[in-house]
């Protein structure tokens, strides 16, 4: 696995959002590395979630790091206001940004950290030409849109030959999409450098323990 220890990334799309606040608190004494957010718009993903007030509210309500996932078209016009709202890691997919570099450099310009998002789909080499741009390739293991969705194993070798693509690069490979403790090994073995956890995490009856145990089978030697 590169970049050292596992980490897991909680994503708030499995949280109890009538009580957000607890959720997300109890979720960072109890181990999480970051909070995974998704943004959907209901045209590139079937499916509303939320906008920039509630990633406000999201970090006023953490000191973890937001990882927010932009399942949005034109994400070029929206990343300004993310930007503004706390984000400090913004995704966008390749099948929705004709232009990635630009959108890519528009992060980086706004002072946060890019990441490019690959559907089940999508070849690894769509991202070829800014792989020295981002900071993490977030591979999704789902087709996106709905949380709960059941793990597609496909994406172990597109994990490798991204690991491979990045080289020496600093760059985390993520996964994200129906993620359980069983996939945690494989998943590092094949690169994966965070692992993108919802209902693993929120549905668990001791949701710390299943964070440690998500992290704890990933590392070498489990």
């Amino acid at each position: 696995m590169a970049g050292g220890r596992a980490r897991v990334a909680v994503s708030i799309l499995d949280a109890d959002h009538s009580n957000m606040a607890y959720a997300i608190r109890r979720a960072e004494r109890e181990g999480a590395d970051r909070f995974h957010i998704d943004v959907m718009d209901g045209h590139f993903v079937p499916n509303l979630t939320i906008g920039p007030l509630v990633i406000e509210f999201v970090k006023k309500a953490t000191s973890l790091p937001l990882d927010v996932h932009l399942m949005i078209e034109d994400a070029e016009r929206w990343v300004a206001a993310y930007a503004k709202a706390g984000a400090d890691l913004i995704g966008v997919h390749v099948e929705a940004c004709p232009h990635l570099h630009r959108t890519v450099h528009q992060i980086r310009d706004l002072g946060k950290k890019p990441f490019v998002v690959l559907n089940p789909h999508t070849p690894p080499e769509s991202i070829e030409f800014v792989l020295g741009d981002i900071a993490q390739v977030l591979v999704m293991s789902v087709n996106p849109g709905f949380g709960g969705q059941k793990f597609i194993p496909a994406v172990y070798p597109k994990i490798r030959q991204i690991r491979t693509m990045l080289g020496a690069r600093g760059v985390d490979v993520s996964i994200d999409g129906g993620v359980k403790i069983e996939h945690a090994r494989p998943l590092a073995e094949h690169g994966a450098s965070v692992l993108v956890a919802g209902s693993a995490v929120f549905e668990a009856q001791d949701p710390a323990k299943a964070i440690r145990e998500l992290r704890a089978a990933a590392e070498p030697g489990q």
